[in-house]
């Protein structure tokens, strides 16, 4: 049966973020993509100014509502950057909607990176973000936003293994089942993620070349990837290893290319060996 997700994210019309990289990096793994708009922008606001903005709060409910109304079930919800208290309080509504035993709950928690929260953001709304990954089954912070959730300063790299280990059982504390943690490396020469399995203890990592520079969109295309992975069935090693390598890909070809980084990276150049890595597991007239 093919699977069905509900992407609660912001829409940037220009510039690759957000539902403009999660609809279509699920959608080519056969993911069915429902989506829930929490605001739209001319552009995302990495780098951008004058952009547009236009607030969706007051929808998200009504679409769920409709959504359920219809019996609508989902194999998995997934959000990224949320802009207030409100949307946070509504999300959770929406968990506890649409949330069973049989579905996962996805929380990318979009506030912070490089060391500093997003200006947009109160410096109490970590407290917000840390009660909705309690409700979550997967989590995906960056090291800036583990450090906000956990209530600590941020660290520069690179990192000894155990602190990585250390940040990841306690984010695991917070609630989540498993913890994917982005930006890490313990040298200048790699870059990639690291994950934890509360159930099992298992903690695992996946690395990929550093390329040097900061790329907007990147924790978008992780976290798509990641969950098209997991969602096909893929354990925590390779699913951490195929959204590393998708990741990086994208990166590399739009340094290649020289691109403007605030257009964000060329991800679409790897949709078509994604869906051959994550092929749909029962797609209609094939045989089993």
């Amino acid at each position: 049966m093919q699977k069905r997700v509900a992407a609660i994210h912001d829409i940037s019309c220009f510039g690759r973020c957000s539902l403009t990289v999660a609809l279509p990096v699920l959608s080519a793994v056969g993911i069915e993509t429902a989506v829930v708009p929490t605001a739209i922008l001319s552009t995302h606001t990495g780098g951008f100014t004058d952009y547009t903005f236009r607030d969706l709060t007051d929808d998200i409910l009504p679409i769920a509502e409709h959504w359920k109304s219809l019996d609508l079930g989902f194999d998995a919800m997934y959000t990224g950057y949320l802009g207030s208290f409100q949307q946070l309080e509504i999300v959770s509504k929406l968990f506890d909607m649409f949330g069973d035993e049989g579905n996962l709950i996805f929380v990318d928690p979009v506030m912070a990176d490089n060391g500093k929260l997003y200006a947009s953001f109160a410096s109490d709304f970590p407290k917000g973000m840390a009660a909705l990954c309690a409700k979550a089954d997967v989590i995906v912070p960056n090291l800036t936003e583990a450090a906000f959730l956990l209530g600590e300063p941020f660290r520069e790299g690179p990192y000894a293994e155990a602190y990585i280990e250390d940040i990841l059982k306690r984010l695991g504390d917070l609630g989540p089942s498993r913890v994917f943690l982005t930006g890490v490396y313990y040298n200048d020469a790699e870059l990639g993620a690291a994950a934890y399995d509360k159930s099992t203890g298992a903690i695992t990592q996946a690395m990929a070349p550093r390329i040097p520079g900061y790329y907007h969109g990147t924790g978008d295309v992780f976290g798509s990837a990641l969950l098209a992975a997991l969602l096909n069935g893929c354990g925590l090693q390779e699913s951490a290893r195929i959204a590393v390598d998708f990741t990086s890909g994208a990166i590399r070809r739009s340094r290649d290319a020289g691109t403007d980084i605030r257009f964000g990276v060329n991800f679409e150049y790897g949709l078509g060996e994604l869906a051959r890595l994550l092929p749909p597991q029962h797609f209609p007239g094939k045989k089993e």
